[in-house]
């Protein structure tokens, strides 16, 4: 959409004494105006203004040049994910921004808060096909929560402003504000009024009391209840207000990927991860149950596998701050629409104190088998290849309060699964999109936002070598991620697949990798090869002791598979251990 001004207004304000400055320089000075203390970018012909406006405040915002568009988006995404803050950054027209539509839908899908700022062509050139012009407002509809075109220098502190309240604000969201070339170039009385409220815009329900009476009477019914955890919980700060519900109801509480830390992986009502490689227990059990509370989750398809026969004997209660997803996928027999940080007090008021010790049991017999039959194996240091879930663990162990950050794969299922989390806040991966090279540029975003965290990074060979340039951010930035690399040689889930659904016919997705050692000495970075057990914690404590990056190679089992696994399209409780 155009954007041309229309903020709401009941009288007329007093003038004031307004500083006279640049468009360009309005943007920098509206996102200091948000708090914003780091922006990911890369410079071009289109945004050249804005870049101009920032060298006079390079002591006031931290700008880190990445390698490639699509990487400052998902640098901004992790940056968001570990601070709970908008991600922000800054690309020029053209090229440069279409490169970033990966990372937008990423976002979307994972209701990532982002700003972006793409520079565009002269507004008098618009659809002439200029040099490095693109309709980038029609191209990111549908990955963006909104999005404007601005043509004019005086419009730009309101759209910024309208942008950083939309991308936070309800279910958060990436944002595209592009801001033609002379708007970067024009004048204007600058005043920054951040926007708290839009008419047309309502991000959050009321909260229905009925509906709420309602699931408290479901709640109390309930013999076999089991909560769903979603990344909604982390979006709301609702971590506190989750786990006094659950230890007031007694319930048993399973998380999808992306709120696993919402809960302590050690709290004794958590019973693992939901979905297609999740642990055994609450997705065998899913059928058993007679209430399944679903937090701020948004039932995708890999946590319900056919959605017909999820939860086929149990009621369903969606307490969800997005109408869209309520019915979308399974139908709830009680939506409770709203910010769950409020509607969860609400109900952990009224509910009863319930003992379900009984059902809980049920849940650690299924957890022994998996790890009779699955975790140990895969984590015990026996056979002639280190293994994927011993490196995990081992990593885990040693790096006690770690963020994990994944790329996608088979190193994103093992580190999931098998890492602990302490606190939330503590796994950044790519979950609705699937966007292998996510995992290095976000976890440079992560630990620029954390910097007083361990960032872990497991990525496959295949995902390294989609963003691998960004070695060369973490260089020139010093940025300390520890990445730990799981070779096996394959595309390996798609392997994976190949094997048990193609007759393992290996179409394409064996690799030929460079030397990774000279990648990691290329760009002054440390680096320990590892392939044998016994070196595997030396190795490891090496990684944690050294100031700065770390690059550890893991040379692990080829063939290796992960399980548990729901086959596509077959229900969740036909998770096969083999």
């Amino acid at each position: 959409m155009a954007f041309s001004g229309f903020t709401d207004t009941s009288a007329p304000q007093p003038k004031k004494d307004l500083p006279r400055i640049s468009g360009s320089e309005a943007v920098i000075r509206s996102f200091l105006e948000e708090g914003v203390e780091t922006i990911f970018g890369y410079p071009g012909g289109a945004i050249i203004p804005v870049y101009d406006a920032l060298y006079d405040y390079r002591d006031k915002v931290n700008h880190i040049l990445v390698r490639h568009e699509q990487c400052a988006i998902h640098a901004a995404q992790g940056y968001a994910r570990a601070t709970g803050k908008t991600g922000v950054c800054i690309v020029t027209s053209g090229p440069g921004a279409t490169n970033t539509v990966t990372g937008l839908a990423d976002a979307m899908l994972d209701s990532t808060p982002v700003v972006l700022i793409s520079g565009q062509v002269a507004s008098n050139t618009l659809g002439t096909d200029a040099f490095q012009e693109i309709n980038f407002i029609e191209i990111t509809n549908s990955v963006t929560k909104w999005n404007c075109q601005v043509k004019r220098a005086e419009d730009i502190p309101e759209a910024i402003a309208r942008a950083f309240y939309i991308a936070a604000s309800g279910r958060p969201g990436p944002v595209v504000v592009d801001i033609t070339k002379d708007a970067q170039n024009g004048l204007l009385d600058f005043e920054y009024n951040p926007i708290k409220f839009i008419r047309s815009y309502q991000p959050y329900a009321d909260i229905d009391n009925d509906q709420i009476s309602e699931a408290v009477r479901l709640i109390n019914l309930a013999r076999k209840p089991m909560a769903l955890v979603g990344q909604g919980v982390i979006l709301a700060g609702a971590e506190r207000e989750l786990q006094e519900f659950l230890e007031k109801s007694g319930i048993p509480a399973a998380s999808t990927l992306l709120g696993l830390s919402a809960l302590p992986s050690d709290h004794p009502l958590n019973v693992g991860m939901l979905g297609m490689h999740g642990n055994y227990a609450p997705n065998i059990k899913n059928r058993d149950c007679d209430l399944l509370i679903a937090i701020g989750m948004r039932f995708d398809d890999r946590v319900t596998g056919d959605p017909s026969k999820f939860g086929i004997n149990a009621k369903i209660i969606h307490m969800e701050i997005d109408p869209a997803e309520i019915n979308k996928i399974i139908y709830a027999d009680v939506p409770v629409l709203g910010d769950v940080k409020q509607s969860l007090p609400m109900i952990t008021e009224r509910i009863s104190k319930n003992d379900h010790s009984a059902w809980i049991d049920e849940f650690r017999v299924c957890n022994n088998i998996e790890r009779e039959d699955i975790i140990e194996p895969a984590i015990e240091r026996r056979g002639a290849h280190l293994r994927m879930g011993e490196v995990v663990d081992a990593v885990s162990k040693e790096f006690d309060d770690a963020i994990l950050v994944t790329d996608v794969g088979q190193q994103q299922m093992f580190a999931s699964k098998y890492f602990r989390f302490k606190r939330t806040r503590s796994i950044i991966t790519s979950g609705g999109l699937g966007t292998m090279g996510f995992g290095l540029p976000a976890a440079i975003g992560a630990k620029i936002g954390a910097p007083e965290r361990d960032v872990c990074l497991f990525v496959g060979d295949g995902g390294l070598q989609m963003t691998s340039q960004e070695l060369g951010t973490i260089f020139q930035s010093n940025v300390g991620v520890k990445i730990i690399l799981m070779n096996n040689g394959f595309l390996g889930m798609v392997r994976q697949w190949q094997e048990l659904f193609y007759n393992k016919r290996y179409s394409f997705t064996e690799l030929t990798n460079p030397d990774f050692e000279l990648l990691a000495k290329a760009n002054h970075i440390a680096y320990r090869l590892v392939e044998r057990h016994e070196d595997l914690d030396d190795a490891v404590r090496e990684m944690h002791s050294t100031e700065g990056a770390f690059l550890l190679e893991c040379r692990v089992q080829r063939e290796e598979n992960v399980f548990p696994m729901v086959p596509a399209g077959a229900p969740v409780h036909d998770i096969r251990l083999e």
